[in-house]
């Protein structure tokens, strides 16, 4: 089973696409940005997740980095 939440590649402007189950939450151009994604996608208690694989899978660059692809 693969993680429910992925955090695309950088864009070639900057900021990462991030989904929940193939469903858009923004753009999040730091860390904190995704964390309100999933804080409004009722996952309050997100902060612990982004570095679990089980919960999300950074595609396409380093985990944590936003800068232009």
């Amino acid at each position: 089973m693969s993680a429910p939440i992925v955090v695309h590649q950088p864009s070639p402007t900057g900021g990462r696409r991030v989904t929940v189950r193939g469903e858009i939450l923004g753009l999040a151009h730091s860390d904190a940005d995704v964390f309100e994604f999933l804080r409004r996608a009722g996952l309050p208690e997100a902060e612990g997740l982004l570095d679990d694989p089980a919960w999300v899978t950074w595609r396409g660059g380093r985990a944590h980095h936003y800068e232009a692809a």
